[in-house]
């Protein structure tokens, strides 16, 4: 029987089509904007300026509103797909990655290893990151925390940020990104993720840019906003955690890993250590990652800390870090902190947890060699123009 003959399959898409009667916030490649939807009324929708051009007031604009139609946390907005009477122009200059491939929005990007590229003789030549401490976290949620750990230690550290496709794949979804760039020496998406200052078809070249491209001290990774899980040991996104930590060990840096715990999930799967760090870290990252915790969180909890961790592998060492003045860093942040829809100091063992991570990897920050500082030397700023 020939396919044309089949009914067609259901369609997996929530398609809306509206006016545009306001526009709002933002952000370095997002747009906040009031759609009018005949079906639907008033709905807050977001537009990707680099894939769709920059809607206005009165366009008439396609939408896609599946996720919000369910409801999901990160996901509760219209996503513009297209202003079909006022296409953007087409696409100019390098750039040969294609990411989101073969969907309806997939788009090229300029990789930091393409042939044509400054950075590709430096690309083709790493292979190792000098020993750089590396904090891998399950949810993007934790990037804030980690990062003031670091910086509240050390002021003077260069931290990149490496955002997988577990999550959100456009670096632009992210406001928290939006509000830390200038705390960044810089952003790198990698696998399907894009929109980042640097992007990179693999989490092994994205840690490689970070330490050889944007001179990095230290490089944080974590999937973009948004997680999926399905309540099953193995069926939630965050299980690449474990294999970005293979990733850092395999190029010679030091995989640190930031736990997920909690007393305020009213789920028994996330209370204390949660089965996602367990399994991520425990049982993922073949190579080993040393786990670290906030000093005396344990007993506050019960000791449930201790007890979660006791089952970890040998390869796995447990640090306990002392938290002084991560409280104060914390209640500063320069973005809201908030996972799962819960904030600090609701969530305080989370961010602690999250923070702690970041001075540890802080304090391990190894005096760097003669091969990365002859790298850095020969290297144009990365941040100039970004």
């Amino acid at each position: 029987m020939p396919y044309s003959a089949s009914p067609p399959p259901p369609s997996r898409i929530r398609w809306r089509r509206g006016r545009v009667t306001a526009t709002g916030r933002r952000g370095r490649d997002s747009l906040e904007l009031t759609v009018d939807v005949p079906q639907d009324g008033q709905l807050r929708a977001l537009a990707y300026p680099s894939l769709v051009g920059i809607p206005q007031v009165g366009d008439d604009v396609l939408l896609n509103t599946t996720a919000l139609a369910q409801g999901l946390g990160t996901g509760g907005v219209a996503l513009v797909v297209a202003v079909p009477d006022r296409l953007p122009p087409d696409p100019t200059g390098p750039g040969h990655l294609v990411k989101a491939r073969y969907t309806p929005l997939q788009a090229t990007v300029t990789g930091v290893d393409e042939q044509d590229t400054e950075h590709h003789a430096l690309m083709a030549e790493a292979d190792d990151l000098g020993g750089m401490p590396v904090v891998v976290a399950d949810l993007h949620s934790a990037l804030p925390a980690v990062l003031i750990g670091m910086l509240a230690t050390d002021p003077d550290l260069r931290v990149a940020y490496v955002m997988t496709d577990g999550g959100a794949l456009p670096a632009a979804f992210s406001r928290t990104l939006d509000t830390l760039a200038a705390s960044l020496a810089g952003v790198i998406t990698v696998g399907q993720a894009f929109g980042g200052d640097l992007e990179a078809v693999t989490v092994h070249t994205g840690l490689l840019a970070a330490r050889h491209v944007l001179r990095a001290d230290l490089a944080i990774v974590t999937q973009g906003p948004g997680n999926l899980g399905t309540g099953t040991p193995w069926g939630f996104s965050g299980v690449a955690a474990g294999e970005a930590c293979n990733a850092v060990t395999v190029l010679g840096g030091e995989a640190i890993g930031a736990l997920r715990i909690s007393d305020a999930d009213p789920r028994p799967r996330h209370r204390g250590v949660s089965h996602h760090s367990l399994t991520a870290f425990g049982r993922v990252a073949l190579g080993g990652v040393t786990l670290v915790a906030p000093r005396g969180l344990s007993s506050e909890l019960g000791g449930q800390v201790d007890e979660d961790l006791a089952g970890q592998p040998a390869r796995n060492p447990v640090v306990w870090v002392d938290t002084d003045g991560l409280d104060d860093a914390l209640v500063l942040s320069p973005v809201p902190l908030r996972t799962m829809g819960r904030g600090y100091p609701e969530e305080r063992a989370y961010f602690l947890a999250a923070a702690a991570a970041g001075r540890f990897a802080a304090l391990r920050v190894p005096v760097p060699d003669a091969d990365v500082a002859a790298d850095a030397a020969a290297q144009p700023d990365p941040s100039a123009g970004a």
